[in-house]
């Protein structure tokens, strides 16, 4: 639970208040029209409500006060998860009323994507995947979460639909800014779309917190291309250290290498991680610290992918103190880990 005073302190209110969502009236539409039709009467004042596990807290901290709660939980057609296409042509497609928790247990998208149920292994807890949305994530644009970067490295889209028609999206066209979307306020995400990767790619996700379910201090993800056993190919994308989801193409830093000449390049690749990563500050991490972390779980993550036959993930150290065993490099790190502070809990849509 968020310590109060902390609460109190965000909303400029008594530390001994207990808080809740400001009135508000709550729409329940069945239809994805009715929906729209919400949203074209209602959207500048109103909130989209779909896992609510980054909504529902900002409403009780009263960090926003909508009028209107538009709840699509009972929307028909939108908690659609599928693969559809054939060959190298397929595609994983989420349905805006889909948790997390369904993504992340499909076969279906391990098949086609391991990437997706490996990064989202590290979303809050299991309590918080059962309820929130993948699409509810992509949405929230929060530069801290694990799926708008994703849906960045791995090519993926939304489509969004008005009164005034659909349009599709790609990663870079969406995120404009930390919690920040082009999506007009009519507008509602029908859908994710996630292009399978193809047959030789290896994936990887890794992350640091200082808690179990914290928001991570940094995480990578990493497509790395093969043929035969040689490198072809590098993509990487960042969690916790970049204002929106920035992909990092290392393919000419790797192509032509052997795997088993991998290592070699590990080294090359955490240079170039912690040059590109511009990660800000706060209690619980320096700047300094985070683009440290970003290097070394480069690094490693690329090592692990090169000695793999396939899937490179691995969680990372739940916590700070379990952070030791992780790497070397961290424990003698410059810059620790700041720990004065109240800890805020982890909000995921």
């Amino acid at each position: 639970m968020v310590q109060k005073a902390t609460v109190a302190d965000a909303v400029g209110n008594r530390a001994n208040e207990t808080m809740k969502p400001s009135p508000l009236r709550i729409h329940r539409p069945t239809t994805v029209e009715e929906t729209l039709d919400l949203l074209a009467t209602r959207g500048d004042t109103g909130k989209i409500l779909a896992g609510g596990q980054s909504l529902i807290p900002v409403l009780n901290m009263r960090l926003a006060a909508p009028s209107d709660l538009i709840d699509i939980t009972s929307v028909a057609g939108i908690d659609k998860l599928e693969v559809s296409g054939a060959g190298g042509s397929e595609e994983i497609c989420v349905g805006a009323g889909v948790t997390h928790r369904r993504v992340e247990r499909s076969a279906d998208v391990a098949r086609a994507n391991p990437l997706l149920g490996e990064a989202l292994r590290f979303v809050a807890h299991p309590a918080v995947r059962n309820r929130g949305t993948t699409v509810g994530s992509i949405a929230h644009a929060d530069p801290n979460g694990e799926m708008p970067m994703i849906l960045a490295l791995t090519g993926g889209r939304i489509e969004v639909r008005s009164l005034d028609g659909e349009r599709t999206l790609g990663a870079e066209e969406l995120n404009v800014g930390p919690l920040e979307t082009s999506l007009n306020s009519d507008e509602l995400i029908t859908r994710a779309i996630f292009p399978a990767l193809p047959a030789g790619s290896r994936t990887g996700f890794d992350e640091l917190a200082r808690r179990s379910g914290d928001y991570a201090l940094a995480g990578v993800g990493m497509i790395l291309d093969v043929e035969g056993e040689t490198l072809t190919g590098l993509r990487c994308g960042f969690v916790s250290v970049t204002d929106v989801p920035e992909i990092l193409d290392l393919g000419e830093a790797v192509s032509g290498v052997g795997l088993g000449d991998g290592y070699e390049a590990a080294d090359a690749i955490a240079e170039a991680v912690r040059d590109f990563v511009d990660p800000g500050g706060d209690i619980h991490a320096s700047a300094d610290y985070r683009r440290h972390l970003a290097g070394v779980i480069a690094s490693r993550l690329f090592r692990r992918l090169c000695r793999s036959d396939g899937v490179g993930g691995c969680r990372a150290a739940a916590d700070a103190s379990e952070a030791d065993s992780v790497d070397r490099k961290v424990r003698n790190a410059e810059s620790p880990v700041e720990t004065t502070g109240e800890d805020t809990e982890r909000r995921r849509a």
